[in-house]
């Protein structure tokens, strides 16, 4: 399976004015910038937003302070909303992402089997509503990479048909 790197499709935008999202904070990590006078100090904030209903962004933002980089990584996130196709309570199909040198392969599970994943994509994905699925990071552990390649696998997931997927459950119940 080959890796998929960009969106493929047309992305539309959602408005986050009118949705109750709720806010995870991944990390925040201290930056410094070397200038001819010393040091310049900064916070590195990154932010998962999400409605656990089938939408969720990444945010990532830079500030002299901690709550200002909060406030401007969730602002981000927001700007950033896919929508991700959820069949039941799982994905509907598997995908492999790669973003930078992270990739990130998600597979569809059965109900019940709960959410194995580590704690980048565990966030995102809860974020975006999923409960049953398996995942596996591999290549670089870099949570923004990871955290990244994890909504590029879910914006390029297809979206599934209802006609055709109540057509199937209805003959396989016969």
């Amino acid at each position: 399976m080959k890796a998929v790197t960009r969106v493929i499709g047309k992305q539309y935008k959602i408005d986050a004015s009118d949705m109750e999202l709720n806010e995870k904070l991944l990390s925040i990590d201290r930056v410094t910038k070397v200038v001819k006078g010393g040091r310049r100090l900064h916070f590195r904030a990154l932010m998962i937003v999400g409605d656990q209903n089938g939408h969720v962004g990444v945010g990532l933002a830079k500030a002299s302070g901690v709550p200002e980089a909060i406030h401007k990584a969730s602002a981000a996130g927001r700007k950033e909303l896919i929508e991700v196709p959820i069949k039941k309570t799982s994905i509907p199909h598997e995908i492999l992402a790669k973003y930078g040198a992270s990739k990130v392969l998600l597979r569809p599970a059965i109900p019940g089997r709960g959410m194995i994943a580590s704690n980048t994509v565990r966030a995102v994905l809860e974020m975006a509503g999923i409960k049953d699925i398996v995942s596996k990071s591999l290549g670089s552990s870099n949570k923004v990479n990871v955290a990244r390649a994890t909504i590029l696998g879910l914006a390029n997931l297809k979206k599934v048909d209802k006609t055709i997927v109540e057509g199937l459950e209805e003959g396989e119940e016969e």
